[in-house]
């Protein structure tokens, strides 16, 4: 069973920086794609950035410069360096956990998910 736990939320002023975590289980994670998604108050979740098990990261408009997402395959975590936040970048992040990255549209095994609220 895919179990994914994220942490390293926070609040932080505009212009600071985070590291979220997600670490995954039940899953073979070196052959999985990763991503991050961002619920913002009163919207659907949307992809942020994403990860194939090899190969180039994707990312929103939104986050294109200023994020980065990363594996570590030992520790079984994905990453999201979020840099140069904004106060639009508020919402709860989750992460998912895919044999390939055509079927994200497809998971439904969402953690907890972890606060980021970033102020003006």
């Amino acid at each position: 069973q895919v179990r994914l736990v994220e942490s390293g939320g926070g609040l932080v002023q505009a212009g600071g920086s985070l590291r979220l975590s997600c670490r995954a289980s039940g899953i073979i994670f070196s052959a999985s794609a990763m991503a991050w998604y961002r619920q913002a108050p009163g919207e659907q979740r949307r992809l942020v950035a994403a990860i194939p098990s090899a190969g180039r990261a994707r990312y929103a408009g939104s986050a294109e410069g200023r994020f980065t997402i990363s594996r570590d395959n030992p520790k079984n975590t994905v990453y999201l360096q979020m840099n140069s936040l904004k106060p639009e970048d508020t919402g709860v992040y989750y992460c998912a956990a895919v044999p390939h990255l055509g079927l994200l549209e497809n998971f439904d095994s969402w953690g907890q998910g972890t606060q980021v609220t970033v102020s003006s």
